[in-house]
């Protein structure tokens, strides 16, 4: 590089600004399908290709384009929605950067086919490479067809770090699902390789339209949440405390009808449920905030999936409020006091939402420009502890067979906290963590089982099968795994529609609720690529089954138990972590407590 400063072609400047917009091609479904709703559509069609990595065609009934606009909606930063800076705090609409069309026109080829209800004819656009190839009359119904073809062949190192077809039909298949919660009123069907994925009729309000894309299993477990407060309103639904997830996926979180993903709101729906659900849980929501325009900027970011509220607390306030209100009904807390009263609303969430500002505050800079003007509220001489994640980045060393005493050689003293079981041995004190213990004991069975080829014959069956409903990508992730989880004990079998149906659980699961055992293993099976090596994804999923079923934190064991516990730790071959990669044991030299009491 010689250092000279150069003005970069536009070709190359457009190839980078879609970089920003177009990630993936969910981030294609994304645009085209706002761009059908913006423009006030009632149907909408989704057909992919490979998984949307061969080509993606949106078709919609709306309002369509004007011919001599057509070319003009592919040149970036041509909007209808925005004139003068102001407007950008009165918008209502998904699209208003006049970004999307472009970006994607730079990195694939598209053919537009776009016809207005007032014109006799409609218009046909083919772009390649950001650049017009075709313009013509053509006739077609009202509305607009939009398929994107040969996506990342101007820049290959970005196809490169596409995942498989599925993968990317996964992705794509979450967009679709986030954007038909929004708009219960749009009938929406989805296919891939001539095969229905998604038939989604219109409903006539939320609660309906959750039960039909996510599952009438999922929309039996929620109840509403309401509130309102300094001007905006609060409006949807949350789990009841039994129904719980082992991570937040699903969780759906929409500011004036924008899907978005933001710590302060992620942060005040746990505030609600503390206390109230059991530790390293998540709730399910559906929840739909509605702030003045004025008072929310949504242009903080490329894809708009991040906002910036002007009055945050009163926001973080109203959520915990009303959430409180809703799943805590009838609920107690440890001071014997039920959610929802204000003294315990403020103890609540006094502390954390401070925690929560101080990063929303942190997120945005100090500096940085917020409605005009920067942000100089004063900041609390504090920090926020991330704490880190239980599964390691690269895989643990190989854990070496144990040497020494045996588990069962040692002298149980008792517990701590209810948790930690506490052993004299012959160089000190050895503290054993039951719950990561008992989880390495269960994944072990469960790949012996797996080696010994017990593979369809089932654990445990269940009196009454249960009938599992799933949304549209849990569906499919789960029917690829059937295999790993006949080698686990578990019967499952498509049920047609939306559905499985659960005959048998492993014999250590027979009280484990059907429902909340196929959640976990879903949302153990989304954190990593579906298209792990089979070994990969098999640990994955028995992680998942030994730790729902493992003697939890909190639990008194009786020395009988203590006892069971140790011997099957000494029948393990080695043993040193759960499945996760946290130790399970730690000891402490007779050395170390005597340089504690300095002796």
């Amino acid at each position: 590089m010689s250092g000279k400063i150069i003005l970069l072609p536009e070709t190359l400047t457009h190839q980078i600004a879609a970089g920003e917009v177009v990630e993936r091609p969910a981030s294609i479904v994304k645009e085209l399908m706002e761009n059908a709703l913006d423009a006030g559509a009632t149907e909408i069609s989704v057909e992919l290709e490979k998984g949307g990595c061969q080509a993606i065609c949106v078709t919609d009934n709306g309002e369509g384009i004007e011919p001599e606009d057509v070319p003009l909606a592919f040149a970036r930063h041509a909007t209808s929605k925005i004139a003068v800076f102001e407007d950008l705090y009165r918008v209502h609409s998904f699209g208003f950067r006049g970004e999307a069309l472009p970006s994607i026109a730079s990195i694939s080829r598209v053919e537009m086919l776009t016809r207005r209800a007032v014109s006799p004819v409609g218009a046909r656009l083919i772009i390649e490479g950001g650049t017009v190839q075709e313009q013509t009359e053509a006739g077609c119904p009202v509305g607009t067809s939009v398929r994107v073809s040969r996506i990342f062949d101007s820049v290959p190192v970005r196809r490169k770090f596409l995942k498989a077809d599925m993968t990317e039909q996964g992705y794509c298949l979450d967009w679709i699902t986030r954007l038909a919660l929004v708009r219960p009123e749009i009938r929406l069907r989805v296919s891939a390789g001539g095969k229905t994925l998604l038939n989604i009729p219109a409903a006539k309000d939320a609660a309906e339209r959750i039960a039909l894309t996510l599952g009438r299993d999922f929309r039996d477990q929620l109840v509403p949440a309401v509130g309102e407060r300094e001007g905006a309103v609060l409006k949807g639904f949350v789990s009841r405390p039994e129904f719980t997830r082992s991570n937040s996926a699903h969780t759906y979180f929409y500011v004036n009808g924008r899907f978005v993903k933001d710590y302060l709101l992620n942060h005040a729906v746990m505030t609600a449920c503390r206390r109230i659900i059991e530790p390293r849980r998540y709730p399910a929501a559906v929840l739909f905030l509605s702030v003045p325009p004025g008072n929310v900027d949504v242009n903080v970011h490329p894809t708009k999936m991040e906002v910036r509220f002007r009055n945050p607390r009163e926001i973080y306030a109203l959520i915990v409020e009303s959430l409180s209100g809703a799943i805590g009904a009838g609920s107690l807390v440890a001071a014997g006091q039920k959610v929802g009263s204000s003294d315990v609303a403020r103890g609540a969430y006094a502390v954390r939402v401070e925690e929560a500002l101080k990063r929303y505050r942190i997120s945005s800079g100090p500096q940085k420009l917020f409605f005009g003007c920067s942000l100089t509220e004063p900041e609390k001489e504090t920090s926020v502890t991330v704490p880190p994640p239980v599964v390691p980045e690269s895989p643990p060393e190989p854990e070496q067979p144990r040497e020494g005493s045996l588990f069962a050689d040692l002298v149980y003293l008792g517990q701590v906290a209810g948790t930690y079981l506490v052993f004299e041995g012959e160089g000190g004190m050895v503290l054993v963590d039951q719950h990561a213990a008992h989880e390495r004991i269960l994944f072990e069975r469960l790949q012996k089982r797996a080696a010994e080829a017990h593979r369809g014959e089932p654990g445990q069956r269940l009196l009454l099968p249960e009938v599992v409903s799933l949304p549209p990508r849990d569906l499919s992730l789960l029917t690829e795994s059937i295999p790993i989880l006949e080698e686990a004990g578990m019967e499952v079998e498509p049920f047609g529609g939306d559905s499985v149906i659960v005959k048998a659980v492993p014999a250590f699961l027979s009280d484990a609720d059907a429902r909340t055992l196929i959640g976990d293993i879903l949302a153990g099976s989304m954190e990593g690529d579906r298209n792990l090596p089979l070994a990969e994804r098999r640990e994955k999923v028995f992680a998942a089954l030994a730790c729902r079923a493992a003697v939890k934190a909190n639990r008194r064991l009786s020395c009988l138990e203590v006892e069971s516990l140790c011997r099957d730790l000494d029948a393990l071959s080695r043993a040193a972590t759960c499945p996760h990669g946290r130790p399970f044991a730690v000891t402490v030299s007779t050395g170390e407590l005597e340089k504690r009491f300095k002796r």
